[in-house]
């Protein structure tokens, strides 16, 4: 039965469609686990500055630069040592250094980035490296953007945090020092992005003959890969990648473990009757009247917030459910049926009955009812989440939405932040249910007249 009603999935249009898009979450699943492993997932998604320093804060995914005609600009990285970066040490007297590194790049778009950093690294015994920060722009005028000295193994100069430049360029308090670097005229009430070569010329004076000096420029975009950055700087790819096979996962065990339980403990109520079969349908009515929601919540505020945790708490609270009564009234017809007086009068047990002959009668059943289930619990997850009691530890698309929620990334415009996780969740549950939808009247013919 099995075997020709999955054949017939190929007149239903919905069900190839919805089938094809579980697939792609699952390719996109064994992708995610095979190239991103989960330890290293968790130390990217919750790793700090280290991690993500160099990516913009708040950038969109660089596919929207198709849709708009003024180009946002990309992340410009460039490190001393990479092969095109101008890099000259000579020594000028018995104890001093000179130590030049230049910084070439194109800027051809048409908005102003978001911020320049130059990260110094240094070793020094007792006296520690002086450092001049030059920009020269494409019209020839060199901008000198700081000096310090670098005291610590690792500095960070930041143009946004440099208040003497806003003076020097003489910009208004509303106006960003980023901008006035790259503009045509800073004094201009609208300014227009200089586009050209710029350099960044990174000069440095070592006082000992063991000091090293090291550095790395980043010029901060407002667009970043295919998903774009949080508040945090953290590439959303991760999140959306590693959502996949967290929320097929929860809901494929949650929907199985709730299915076959439910069936379980339905077939064995019927067979045995009497006070089980009682007590059995008491707890199912007292469970249908709690709120599922409510319990959960409680659990994560008060327990633990852990995915594991909350899938045995939904399984338990959804065993006993509307299921027991379906399958209860189908196990009542099945226990009737003459094979399983048969099996009855040659001495099978009890339990080899409920088992082999009665459960497996209505497997092809309970198929859309399981495939139903998952996209549910796939969005129960993601609502605790937006709770906030999603696992923090996971990368996951409710999580996503909690923060985007709650950094206010509709009302300042990121748009991307909230759409992407949503748009995957729906699509998730729209596959599963033109798939669940066609199983059931494959598997139910009376439904195919409707």
């Amino acid at each position: 039965m099995l075997r020709s009603a999955w054949g017939e999935i190929r007149y239903y249009p919905s069900a190839i469609l919805g089938l094809t898009v579980i697939l792609i979450f699952v390719a996109i699943s064994i992708y995610t686990i095979i190239t991103i492993p989960y330890p290293e997932a968790i130390r990217l998604w919750r790793g700090g500055e280290e991690v993500w320093g160099d990516n913009p804060r708040l950038a969109a995914p660089e596919w929207v630069n198709y849709f708009r005609q003024k180009k946002l600009p990309t992340t410009i990285k460039m490190l001393s040592t990479d092969p095109g970066v101008e890099r000259v040490k000579e020594q000028i007297d018995d104890n001093i250094w000179i130590e030049d590194t230049v910084y070439t790049f194109e800027y051809t778009a048409d908005d102003f980035p978001q911020d320049l950093a130059v990260t110094l690294l240094a070793t020094f015994e007792k006296k520690p490296p002086y450092v001049s920060i030059i920009l020269v722009r494409p019209d020839g005028q060199e901008i000198n953007l700081g000096d310090l000295s670098v005291r610590g193994q690792r500095q960070v100069f930041l143009v946004s945090q440099a208040d003497r430049l806003r003076q020097k360029l003489q910009l208004d308090y509303n106006q960003e020092i980023i901008a006035g670097l790259f503009a045509k005229d800073p004094a201009a009430e609208e300014m227009e992005v200089l586009k050209g070569t710029y350099k960044v010329r990174v000069e440095g004076t070592l006082f000992e003959d063991e000091s090293t000096l090291s550095s790395k420029m980043v010029v901060y975009g407002k667009v970043y890969g295919w998903a774009g950055t949080d508040h945090l700087r953290r590439d959303l790819r991760i999140a959306l990648l590693w959502g996949a096979p967290i929320a097929l996962t929860f809901g494929l065990l949650a929907a199985l473990g709730t299915t076959l339980l439910s069936m379980t403990i339905a077939a064995i109520g019927v067979w045995f009757g009497g006070w089980v079969d009682g007590i059995i349908q008491r707890i199912t009515e007292v469970n249908m009247v709690l709120p599922v929601l409510p319990i959960l919540i409680m659990i994560g505020i008060s327990i633990s917030r852990s995915l594991a945790v909350m899938l045995l708490a939904i399984v338990a609270l959804s065993i006993f459910g509307a299921s027991i009564k379906t399958n209860r009234a189908i196990f009542l017809q099945v226990k009737s049926l003459p094979y399983i007086e048969a099996a009855r009068a040659y001495g099978a047990s009890d339990l080899r009955i409920v088992f082999l002959y009665m459960i497996p009668r209505i497997i092809p059943t309970v198929i859309p009812s399981l495939v139903l289930g998952i996209p549910s619990f796939v969005f129960l997850e993601a609502s605790l989440a937006v709770l906030g009691l999603g696992d923090p530890s996971l990368p996951t698309w409710g999580k996503v939405i909690d923060d985007a929620r709650v950094n206010g990334a509709l009302l300042q415009g990121h748009f991307y932040w909230m759409l992407e996780p949503s748009l995957a969740l729906m699509i998730t549950g729209v596959a599963f249910a033109m798939l669940g939808f066609s199983l059931d009247r494959i598997f139910n013919p009376r439904l195919r007249e409707l």
